[in-house]
């Protein structure tokens, strides 16, 4: 009871501003928590199923008809595919694209990565997993197109994270103690190969 006291008189000390700060960082410590895990859940979603796509990815040969990006509810993708896809999801635009597979024209729904520079009106080799293309192989009659070169703030982002890495791949030493200890492990393996 005399804690309760405690806070109460310690509560009605505090000015009126400061109360609104430490509701106000309150709430938004309480919607951090909830957001980390939340992502975390996702992340482990996301995850699984990315092993189902590489699990299940095949090679098929296909001539691209059109492509376009839309509402999956006006895609024309099956209604087992539309179903399947969260609530929040069904507002947003995909890349769709209407491609002739054997004898049979289908729609499919493609990787972001992939929808812009495959080709239309040409045949190409791609890696499908059910109605999805996650990759492109070859286009027959030519070379993989190469993307386009992205503008904006998120573009700009990318290639000042470049210049800051100096244009390092994964696995290369960036720190000068990582750098001198490459070239030691270089110049032993140049002696041991010499005896």
């Amino acid at each position: 009871m005399q804690t309760a006291l405690m806070q109460h008189l310690i509560l009605a000390a505090l000015p009126t501003a400061v109360k609104v700060i430490f509701i106000v960082l309150t709430a938004i410590i309480i919607a951090l928590v909830i957001l980390y895990f939340f992502g975390r859940r996702m992340q482990k979603k996301q995850a699984a199923t990315a092993d189902t796509i590489e699990n299940m990815k095949q090679t098929m040969s296909m001539l691209i008809i059109d492509k376009k990006k839309m509402k999956i509810k006006d895609s024309g993708l099956p209604a087992a595919a539309i179903e399947g896809t969260p609530k929040y999801l069904r507002w947003t635009k995909v890349p769709i694209v209407k491609a002739k597979v054997g004898p049979k024209v289908m729609i499919l729904s493609a990787e972001p990565s992939v929808y812009e520079i495959l080709p239309v009106k040409k045949e190409c080799k791609v890696e499908i997993s059910g109605l999805y293309i996650t990759g492109i192989k070859s286009v027959r009659g030519g070379t993989v197109p190469k993307p386009e070169k992205r503008k904006g703030f998120r573009a700009w982002i990318n290639r000042f994270n470049k210049k800051l890495h100096g244009g390092k791949e994964e696995g290369q030493p960036t720190t000068r103690a990582a750098k001198r200890a490459a070239e030691q492990e270089a110049a032993r393996n140049k002696k041991a190969k010499k005896n």
